[in-house]
């Protein structure tokens, strides 16, 4: 009989904990969560004081069979499930299942996978915290809530198969916003002025003007002086500064960091984390927490001191931003200094050296550096021109933690020494609108304002763009002329130069899906979309988790308001809530044009919906939106689809705009024609581009028998399809020497695919 059973979450962090606890306890896995609310009407019982209806998982019942035989065999259960709202929530469902007592089991919970941690928790358990439990129930409700009732509004409305979720909407409608305020940016021009000098001894000092100028005028004027000018060094100006280590890793500057550093995603940053809390290498990762131990501040000061030396250290503590900071009680941090690298593969690797990177520098000395400014006049006009540098004195921190750029060390002058001036220029800019969010600063922006939890944030933005509201993408931008002056000797020429204004890479973007479910959320359900609403509904889930507020009471003041606006919205129009615009009427047929959101984006349409015929449709023009296409455009694309002419064979060919662009299709072979244009792509091209894909086809094809089954070259390598089925080919095969009968039992013996459920998706 095994005296003690410890149940965590994690078969990894299972496997870990084992080496440390020693013959006596044997540990098990519940593998994630055991239980949960079911995507059904009722799961949250409104009328019984909003009850939740939790079913066990269907994967988890074998699970939870092996850990009740394990049960009975121990003399003391130990439930040491993570340490956050959402392991405390997992501990008390395994003693619900279980037949657990909640007010006596064992509970241990700790920040680092270490022997010493878990002797120490093992010393002093605990029994559930039931407020944090409740917290984490609320904010199930809530999430359940929203889901249940809004995304059926948006499938009425809207479309069907969209979803709603309370943290979810918010976020979209931030980066919404975004990309308004980016339309709405009128480009200014500012030109900036930059020139080169040489000192006595032939040494080069780039310089740039201390500020921009509006016209063109202005800098040619400015020009026009320096090529009658003496230049001297007018001033020079030598700075200390220093500077500081920032505060040990959370859970939303991790993943901010990463980002910026690693180019990893907020996801995969979380899921590397896992990983490496799971072998024991760092502390817990879900945490607002920058406390640091007192034993691991022992053990940085020794490593510090061994390695560098003295000077290099400095003791520091630091204080959360955040006033609802909870979870965890420590910052992310090494569970060993000694370990520079760790981690099974290269990414884990990366993160665990920036964490311990990020942890020992804040127990290091501050950088101290110099900063130059060399001013530099000219005789003939008051612009002053300036050559600046940074050197670092004294590395501090940044011995570990890096810095980025190189020292600039300016050469040594003094006040007076005349410079003879080699070039000038003055390049024009258009400044743009606010930055587009990147996965990292979206991460910032919404733990700045409190809306959501930073262990929830990864989940969010994976959901908000694999439902289709947001796309991570690159903007050509559109090609824009701005003017280069150049001065040479005593001579100024101007000259042109073509940008791709507004280009952007690796930003998030709205969907045409997105924007109009944001508009019309935030039109009919204002309170649930509000910022500082959904930022005070945190507020209140943290209130819960210590015990000062009540979970039934703050899911009936949510509740009750936004049941009203459900009701409510009956009322509102498809037309409405699709922003269905009126362009104008068909000057032939007298029909009327909408532009109109359809089920797959923006669509015109020419014709009511009562009308017979019923209505047709087209595409928006490329570019345009409904809001601003015109009747001129719209009618463009009615011409759509066009007979471009006929293949050799008489078949005809037809060019047109689908979902994924421009495209012809001859029987129903659809061949892709981008960049041209199917207005006006001529027979020429368009049999070019059809060849081109026979050809293709014709190389894809390695058999065909006849009776559609096939054996394809496919991007994973040959396989064989009947159209339904697709069949691996066995390795030590040749995919040319298998035979009709062969093909057909193998495709036989290949399972059919699993037909997908949907189902409801709450985002947290």
């Amino acid at each position: 009989m095994s005296k003690n059973l410890v149940i965590v979450e994690s078969p990894a962090k299972a496997k870990t904990i084992e080496k440390y606890l020693g013959k006596d306890f044997v540990v098990k896995s519940s593998i994630g969560h055991i239980r949960g609310l079911p995507s059904k009407n009722g799961s949250v019982d409104v009328a019984n004081n909003f009850a939740p209806r939790f079913e066990v998982n269907a994967d988890k019942k074998k699970t939870i069979s092996e850990l009740k035989k394990e049960v009975k065999l121990a003399d003391t259960v130990w439930l040491a499930s993570d340490e956050d709202r959402e392991g405390e929530a997992i501990a008390w469902h395994l003693a619900e299942v279980l037949k657990l007592d909640p007010k006596t089991t064992k509970r241990i919970v700790f920040h680092e996978i270490t022997k010493s941690a878990l002797d120490e928790a093992v010393k002093n358990p605990r029994t559930i915290d039931m407020p944090l439990v409740e917290a984490q129930q609320a904010r199930q409700s809530l999430d359940y809530l929203v889901g249940f009732e809004l995304s059926p509004v948006l499938w009425r409305k809207v479309r069907p198969q969209l979803s709603a979720g309370r943290v979810q909407s918010v976020a979209v409608r931030l980066i919404v916003e975004r990309e308004s305020e980016i339309d709405a940016h009128t480009p200014e021009s500012t030109f900036k002025l930059t020139a080169e000098f040489m000192l006595e001894d032939g040494t080069l000092l780039p310089a740039t003007s201390s500020k921009k100028h509006q016209t063109i005028e202005d800098v040619r004027e400015i020009l026009e002086a320096f090529a009658k000018s003496n230049f001297s060094v007018a001033d020079i100006e030598k700075k200390p500064a220093t500077r500081s280590p920032s505060a040990p890793f959370t859970t939303s500057t991790l993943q901010q960091e990463a980002s910026n550093k690693l180019g990893f995603s907020p996801r995969s940053t979380m899921q590397l984390a896992q990983r490496l809390y799971e072998a024991g290498l760092i502390t817990y990762m879900r945490t607002d927490s920058v406390n640091l131990s007192g034993q691991a501040l022992s053990a940085m000061t020794d490593y510090i001191k061994g390695q560098y030396g003295e000077k290099y250290h400095q003791f520091r503590t630091f204080k959360s931003k955040s006033a609802n900071a909870q979870e965890a009680h420590e910052a992310i941090r090494p569970s060993d200094f000694n370990k520079e690298f760790a981690g099974a593969d290269a990414q884990q690797t990366k993160l665990y050296n920036l964490i311990w990177r990020r942890t020992l520098a804040t127990q290091m000395a501050p950088a101290a550096l110099e900063k130059t400014t060399i001013s530099i006049k000219a005789s003939e006009t008051k612009e002053i021109m300036e050559a600046k540098g940074e050197i670092v004195i004294f590395d501090g921190f940044l011995k570990v933690y890096g810095r980025s750029g190189d020292d600039v060390l300016l050469p040594e002058v003094n006040k007076g020494d005349p410079l003879t001036l080699q070039s000038a220029e003055a390049l024009e800019s258009l400044s743009r609108g606010p930055a587009r969010y990147t996965e990292a600063s979206l991460v910032r922006k919404l733990e700045e304002m409190g809306i959501g939890r930073p262990s929830t944030y990864a989940s969010t933005i994976n959901t908000v763009q694999t439902r289709g509201y947001v796309e991570r993408g690159e903007l050509e931008g559109v090609p824009k002329e701005i003017a280069k002056l150049s001065l040479k000797g005593d001579k100024i020429t101007q000259v042109s130069e073509t940008i791709q204004y507004g280009k952007d890479s690796n930003k998030l973007f709205p969907t045409d899906t997105g924007k109009v479910v944001t508009d019309f959320l935030v039109k009919h359900f204002a309170h649930v979309m509000d910022y500082t609403f959904t930022s005070s509904i945190e507020a209140e889930l943290d209130e819960i988790a210590i015990g000062k507020k009540d979970r039934v009471k703050v899911l009936t003041e949510f509740y009750k308001p936004f049941h009203k606006l459900v009701e409510e919205s009956a009322d509102i129009s498809r037309a409405e809530a699709t922003q269905t615009r009126h362009v104008g009427d068909d000057p032939k047929s007298g029909l009327p044009i909408f532009a109109r959101f359809g089920r797959y984006g923006p669509m015109l349409q020419k014709g009511e919906q009562s009308d017979d015929p019923k209505p047709t449709f087209a595409p928006l023009p490329t570019g345009s939106k409904i809001e601003t296409v015109t009747l001129e455009q719209a009618l463009e694309m009615f011409k759509l689809p066009r007979t471009v002419g006929q293949t050799k064979d008489g078949k005809d060919i037809k060019a047109n705009i689908g979902r994924f662009g421009p495209y012809i299709v001859i029987d129903k072979l659809f061949v892709s024609i981008k960049p041209h244009d199917p207005h006006t792509i001529t027979l020429d091209q368009a049999l070019e581009l059809y060849e081109a894909k026979l050809k293709g086809e014709a190389e894809k094809n390695i058999a065909d028998f006849g009776d559609g089954i096939k054996i394809l070259k496919g991007r994973f390598g040959p396989y064989i399809t009947d159209g339904k089925k697709n069949a691996k080919i066995p390795k030590d095969t040749e995919p040319a020497s298998v035979t009709h009968e062969q093909a057909k039992e193998l495709l036989e013996k290949t399972p059919a695919k699993k037909t997908r459920r949907r189902v409801i998706r709450r985002a947290s």
